[in-house]
């Protein structure tokens, strides 16, 4: 535990990615065998069950401390974070308990069988016996909400530096259903139980933003166009008559989406193919708020079958007759998706991902101009002799996206962020102007530099009005360019609308609270799309 704390404040203490790399390098090379694949579980996603509420681990923080409730609050309120705060607030340890990571998480599993008396007996003593820093990683054990900084290319590529493994290889490894308990670090990172499990998916190939003129990546022969189709990106698996679906987020979500179901009987087994769950009614893709209706439910029900029903756009295949044909090229892969789709019996439900035939470059980015019209986000171009490759590699795929949406709004709420941030108020609400009031139309957190951050929360903490616990209303006076990637209606929210991705575009010093836009513009705005 003492070994994993203190890699934990190393990450923490800095943005660079070649600081975490040494880090984490340093980590695996001395860490104990048992407790490696743990880790690599925790900041790959893969959380267990949670065995003590939160509410529960808060209320004995409190009784232990003997301090107020509204004290404790306020502490949780500064800090953002519960498991950091109860950390804090706890008195010194009187004792010292040395155990590895790996038997923290055992016990934990089964003090979560146990009933409440036990588990605050379990829970106080652990307190006792742990450093500040130890036990803020022991509360997170409980909640299991690891959240740390450290993506999984960062991950990879510091096992890769380690353990000398190509680290295409140790992605592949560390994707899909594997439990730590029952699979060491070797044999992990040098995948032995990789497609053992029918349901095994591949790391995605992922685009970079074109940040250049396409003239400037070559000749429009050597690529092929796409569409960028705004849904969610998924892997459709068929093995041993099994079939799967997984999310880019490393999600099995194959009960999501029934109309799917009928590739387990079409598809022949070792297919693996790669594409777009989308929201298409007859015969068109419909928004990305369409498909919010059918995301995450446990519970499909008939009227959102006909509203929102699913289709799936194959941009690849990566699996064909069980072998791995993702070092094949683009055009040799796409030979192959295009006789596996036109081979399937049911028509329409699962299509090919067009391609857009362009001579020119000036001709495609006119093409462009016309995305949204089709439920697009822009076009995805991807060099024809490239292999299916782990993560993003520069040069091979661009995403070609419109240009956002954009509206000036002014701040009206503000809170403050968590870890880094715990000190500033980084997390914004908007609002338009809908006549003589003002009404909430978003809210952002990212796009602004430290520097404005700083200014920013200058101003909240002169210009706060009301405070509602963590939050404060502050005087209308600040306006702000925000972007966003589209517009629905939205019965969740005031305005009646929602957007989607809204992020600060940039701080308009230049403007005045009297000259933001209204909800009508928005409304507008809607009715255009």
């Amino acid at each position: 535990m003492k070994h994993f704390a203190a890699l934990i404040q190393q990450l923490e203490l800095s943005n660079k990615t070649n600081d975490k790399i040494a880090a984490l390098v340093d980590y695996f090379g001395s860490a104990i065998e048992k407790d490696k694949p743990y880790v690599i579980a925790m900041f790959t996603g893969k959380k267990p069950k949670r065995p003590v509420s939160t509410v529960l681990i808060k209320t004995w923080a409190i009784e232990l401390t003997a301090i107020p409730e509204w004290l404790f609050t306020e502490s949780y309120h500064a800090v953002g974070d519960l498991s950091e705060t109860i950390a804090l607030v706890l008195p010194p340890a009187k004792t010292a308990i040395d155990k590895p990571l790996y038997q923290w998480i055992i016990e934990l599993a089964e003090i979560g069988k146990q009933n409440d008396e036990k588990k605050k007996e379990y829970i106080l003593n652990a307190w006792n016996g742990l450093s500040t820093a130890e036990r803020f990683i022991f509360n997170k054990l409980i909640s299991g909400n690891f959240r740390i900084g450290v993506s999984n290319k960062i991950l990879v590529n510091a096992i890769a530096k380690q353990s000398n493994i190509e680290s295409s290889k140790i992605m592949h490894a560390i994707m899909g259903k594997w439990d730590p308990s029952v699979i060491n670090y070797q044999q992990l990172i040098q995948g032995e139980h990789v497609n053992t499990d029918n349901s095994w998916p591949y790391p995605f190939c992922l685009a970079y933003a074109l940040d250049t003129e396409p003239e400037n990546i070559g000749i429009p022969k050597d690529w092929q166009a796409e569409w960028k189709w705004d849904g969610i990106r998924g892997q459709i698996i068929k093995r041993n008559g099994e079939l799967f679906i997984w999310s880019r987020g490393e999600e099995l979500v194959t009960d999501q989406f029934p109309e799917l179901h009928f590739l387990k009987h079409e598809l022949a087994d070792g297919t693996v193919l790669d594409g777009e769950i989308l929201a298409i009614k007859d015969g068109n893709v419909q928004s990305f708020s369409t498909l919010q209706q059918r995301l995450n439910r446990k519970i499909i029900h008939k009227s959102q079958l006909t509203n929102a029903p699913i289709g799936f756009y194959a941009y690849d295949i990566l699996e064909f007759k069980g072998v791995d044909i993702r070092s094949k090229t683009l055009q040799e892969r796409r030979e192959i998706l295009e006789k596996t789709i036109l081979g399937l019996v049911t028509p329409h439900i699962v299509s090919l991902s067009p391609v857009i035939h362009f001579e020119t470059w000036e001709s495609l980015a006119e093409l462009r101009l016309t995305a949204r019209e089709i439920n697009s986000e822009g076009i995805m171009l991807k060099k024809m002799n490239s292999v299916f490759h782990t993560g993003r590699k520069r040069g091979d795929w661009w995403k070609w996206k419109i240009n956002p949406y954009t509206i000036d709004v002014v701040m009206i709420y503000a809170q403050k962020g968590s870890g880094r941030r715990a000190n500033f108020y980084t997390d914004y609400t908007f609002a338009v102007q809908d006549g003589e009031k003002l009404i909430t139309i978003a809210k952002a957190y990212s796009g602004l530099t430290d520097k404005e951050i700083k200014e920013v929360n200058t101003f909240v903490n002169k210009n706060a009005i009301e405070k509602f616990g963590p939050v404060r209303t502050v005087k209308p006076e600040l306006v702000f360019e925000i972007a966003f990637e589209g517009i629905a209606e939205s019965k969740r929210h005031k305005a009646g609308l929602a957007l989607r991705f809204p992020r600060i575009a940039r701080w308009r010093k230049d403007k005045k609270a009297d000259e933001i836009n209204t909800l009508d513009d928005l409304r507008q705005l809607l009715s255009a799309t």
